[in-house]
């Protein structure tokens, strides 16, 4: 497999992490965005959306989208370690934490949602870093109530309480959250009373899998 991606992008690290999880061996193929090489015909031919990642399966398939890339790498590699539990409302409770992150605070502080709010909006450079902190700020809130509500489920329930987002074991919620944790911590987001995504943070991050995947860890993070 093949891996297009670049070092700082939240999205593939993503799918880095779920490929390190797998214990899955890929080429790191790195797609500089700041020099716009994603727009490159080269690449952007492989990808309706010309984004990152992209991912090449050993059949020679691409795909897009890391919330697709990492299900079909649960999909077709099942085997344990599992990055979504094998019951029903187990899946559901990951898959809307996971959601929070890719679906409600990413895309608002996509790099080109912040170049629009820029150039179009005429935000200066104070402005746009306060519409970043505040919407990753209130995503990080909702999804500490989100951790808050699941706890109180598996305690009534009678499970254990959670290690990670669910359970003892990382799965495809930690995938999300770990990356958009990096990005609040380069944008000075305030992480001040979230213990509980904060503690699965740190969790995360004393994993081989998670430290192999981090950003500084990446090949092109020194170009």
């Amino acid at each position: 497999m093949k891996l297009y991606n670049y070092f700082r992008s939240s999205a593939s690290f993503r799918v880095r992490i779920a490929l390190q999880i797998k214990g899955l061996d890929y080429d790191y193929v790195p797609v500089n965005l700041l020099k716009a090489e994603h727009l490159e015909p080269g690449y952007a031919a492989r990808l309706g959306d010309a984004l990152v990642p992209a991912l090449e399966t050993d059949d020679g398939h691409t795909l897009g989208q890391s919330m697709a890339i990492i299900e079909y790498l649960e999909e077709t590699h099942p085997a344990a370690p599992a990055l979504l539990p094998s019951d029903a409302l187990g899946r559901a409770r990951v898959r809307a934490l996971a959601q929070t992150v890719a679906c409600e605070i990413h895309p608002l502080n996509n790099p080109r949602v912040l170049r629009y709010v820029v150039r179009e909006l005429k935000a200066d450079d104070a402005a746009k870093t306060a519409w970043y902190r505040h919407w990753v700020r209130n995503g990080l809130e909702a999804f500490e109530r989100q951790l808050t509500l699941l706890a109180r489920e598996r305690a009534q329930a009678g499970l254990p309480p959670s290690v990670y987002c669910w359970g003892d074991t990382p799965t495809l919620a930690d995938c999300c959250l770990v990356p958009q944790i990096f990005n609040a911590q380069r944008f000075d987001v305030n992480l001040d009373g979230l213990p509980q995504t904060m503690a699965i943070h740190a969790a995360c991050m004393a994993l081989p899998a998670f430290q192999r995947a981090q950003p500084s860890a990446c090949p092109d993070s020194a170009a």
